[in-house]
């Protein structure tokens, strides 16, 4: 079994090559790839990242975007973040995740993600996964994103598993059908 940093090597190269790019091989399916990793490693895949990202010699351009900032971004454009804390008291969490849910839309955040040109090279990364369950469900945002990101790779940092039918956050919770997408690299 590779462990996660042989896996992470792999990953950097992965993302480099053409037919990654150009999404082939894959049935002309879109290209959205995970790299699931166990939830304990997530301080080895950030500092992964942020070498990754400032790294000069790529031959890609990894446009990264961490879901948990963008919701954040959200709720501070519509005025509610002031409001969240004294809900959450006053109200419990079930109220106020039913009251997010209903404020912030997946469109809303395929907005935020959304960017043009797209050119050959570009990798949207995703990232933040973990941290904006339950305000937002990865598979639910990756059906909304298709249409957009159909002609360039997604790559999404995933805690947890995926077995090419199901996704299953943190390896615990129930696990939700997602059929499109691919894993990257392998626990091999």
């Amino acid at each position: 079994m590779k462990t996660l940093n042989e896996r992470l090597d792999e990953l950097r190269h992965f993302i480099q090559k053409d037919d990654f790019l150009d999404g082939k091989g894959l049935s002309n399916e879109v290209n959205i790839r995970l790299f699931c990793y166990d939830a304990q490693d997530e301080i080895v895949v950030q500092h992964f990242l942020s070498q990754l990202l400032t790294d000069q010699t790529l031959r890609c351009r990894l446009i990264a975007c961490n879901l948990f900032q963008i919701f954040l971004s959200i709720c501070d454009e519509l005025g509610i973040m002031e409001a969240i804390p004294e809900m959450e008291e006053a109200d419990g969490g079930y109220f106020l995740l039913e009251q997010l849910r209903s404020a912030i839309r997946t469109e809303e955040f395929v907005e935020k993600l959304r960017y043009s040109p797209h050119t050959r090279g570009d990798v949207l990364l995703l990232t933040g996964v973990g941290d904006v369950f339950p305000f937002m469900r990865v598979h639910v945002l990756l059906e909304a994103m298709q249409p957009y990101f159909s002609d360039m790779p997604v790559l999404v940092m995933y805690p947890g598993k995926f077995d090419g039918h199901q996704m299953r956050l943190f390896d615990r919770l129930q696990p939700n059908d997602y059929y499109r997408a691919f894993n990257i690299i392998g626990e091999g």
